[in-house]
């Protein structure tokens, strides 16, 4: 009779888990994937990645509709928003791509699934509804949920998250916002533009904190441009409940100041899904940030691993799938494969979006890491002009051997504009490749050889070249004369 059950037990049906399980299936490991939510899917398809661009595109189209005139076309009047409208189209978004991530597919991937809340009762042991399961390996891939924190008043009052948000029945008209991460910002964007009143309120004097200030400040005057409210530098103090009505009271610079809307949604960044596994049982090493991994995912049991957001790490789904490849290589093929996220892209869905890879200024100057910046402007650029969308701008960092140490663009479509940039540092190519390669005219991805380009010209075009030309050619200088 077989030692183990399973030779890879998946818990969690989110990213991580469903790649790390179907790549595992595929491979002929026995593979079991444990679910505890109805269907697979995980929190991007359900509640994150997926409902939210699919409402930020309803808002794109709804804002442009309200804007016409900037293209040159007629004022058109169009009704208020229906959001049971908006909720219908996500819900339908959501439905094919569920197709995908099937309890049907998996099977047909040699993957067994099951739904439940398992348990460790050892370090090779499972308990999910009163049955036992012994695997060689486990990957704990349970993901990240809303994090809210203790504040007087705020549970009584009532509040939303991104579990709620995109099957209200009803557009609030009104919506305060705590906190001024990714996610919030988007949502408070895509919520103002379909007409509700959005006030958002942040600890810190700037808004996605992690990004360098002037792109985040360029982002924050668009959004106020289009009617957001931002209270920086605020400490909330409480929330009360005033009949169908939410007060949130707040302190700044020693002073109370109280602000009021319809809902609130509670956007102060993510809790690990570590509670009810049993981890101390086992006695695997995690903290309230998340469960700690080494290079190759492995736990402090080694045939344990962790992906995904609940190791605390880079909380993306690209960053998900990628470290359950990890776990592939190391958990079924036994090859030591590490993780290296040098070059982990994020992208913020707001409009204009925000797009980086490696290190920003605010992050290498953190490291203490000499730098020269290159930057290209939007507004130079043909394709940004016929669309009507001139503002932004890329940011080049270089080291001092001329190698890319990050790139952050701001502007329409960055995230797609950065995939250039992910190939570009992904596979070392020189700068003067990039430089010397043909991009089609007119497109926004010219920024990307723009911004190269000027490096080299301050290099061609130097008053050394220059002598030496006119010394090799001899050639006379300008032949525009200037009259006194």
């Amino acid at each position: 009779m077989a030692k183990f059950d399973y030779d890879m037990v998946v818990i969690g049906g989110g990213a991580a888990g469903l790649t790390a399980a179907s790549g595992a299936g595929q491979l002929g490991a026995r593979t079991l994937l444990i679910e505890n939510e109805p269907l697979l899917g995980g929190d991007c398809l359900h509640y994150g990645c997926v409902p939210s661009k699919t409402l930020i595109a309803s808002a794109k189209i709804y804002h442009q509709l309200q804007n016409t005139s900037k293209y040159g076309l007629p004022e058109i009047s169009i009704p208020s928003v229906d959001f049971k409208e908006i909720s219908g189209r996500i819900k339908r978004v959501k439905n094919i791509i569920q197709k995908h991530d099937s309890v049907e597919r998996f099977n047909s991937l040699g993957v067994e699934v099951a739904f439940g809340s398992p348990v460790f009762t050892s370090e090779h042991t499972l308990e999910i509804g009163g049955r036992r399961i012994q695997a060689r390996k486990i990957l704990v891939a349970t993901g990240s949920t809303a994090a809210v924190p203790e504040i007087e008043g705020l549970s009584a009052a009532g509040f939303i998250t991104n579990k709620e948000i995109f099957s209200l029945e009803t557009l609030p008209d009104s919506l305060i916002v705590l906190g001024a991460g990714a996610i919030a910002m988007e949502m408070a964007q895509a919520f103002s533009r379909l007409g509700s009143k959005v006030i958002v309120i942040q600890r810190s004097g700037q808004i996605l904190s992690k990004e360098d200030r002037d792109m985040a400040d360029i982002i924050m005057q668009a959004m106020e441009e289009e009617g957001v409210t931002f209270l920086l530098n605020s400490r909330i103090v409480r929330v009360e409940k005033n009949g169908t009505r939410k007060k949130v009271v707040i302190e700044q610079a020693g002073e109370e100041q109280v602000v009021e809307a319809a809902e609130i949604l509670v956007a102060l960044g993510r809790k690990v899904n570590t509670e009810a596994l049993g981890l101390d049982a086992i006695n695997l090493k995690y903290s309230s940030r998340g469960i700690y991994v080494d290079s190759r995912q492995r736990t402090n049991h080694r045939h344990i691993f962790a992906a995904g957001d609940v190791t605390g790490g880079y909380q993306f789904t690209h960053a998900a799938g990628y470290e359950a490849g990890i776990v592939v290589s190391n958990a079924i093929f036994n090859l030591p494969r590490k993780a290296d996220f040098t070059w982990m892209p994020w992208c913020t869905y707001t409009s204009p979006e925000l797009a980086s890879i490696g290190l920003n200024e605010k992050a290498a100057k953190k490291a203490g890491i000499e730098y020269t910046l290159w930057t290209e402007e939007f507004s130079s650029n043909d394709r940004a002009l016929a669309e009507e969308e001139p503002g932004g701008s890329i940011k080049l960092l270089l080291n001092s051997k001329g190698k890319p140490l990050g790139v952050q663009i701001i502007g329409a479509h960055a995230g797609e504009l950065l995939s250039e940039w992910v190939a570009v540092v992904n596979s070392g190519m020189k700068m003067s490749t990039l430089a010397g390669a043909i991009h089609p005219y007119p497109t926004l991805s010219e920024i990307n050889k723009r911004v190269v380009g000027s490096i080299f010209s301050k290099k061609i075009f130097s008053d050394t070249t220059r002598k030496a030309l006119a010394f090799i050619f001899r050639y006379q200088g300008s032949s525009v004369k200037n009259d006194i």
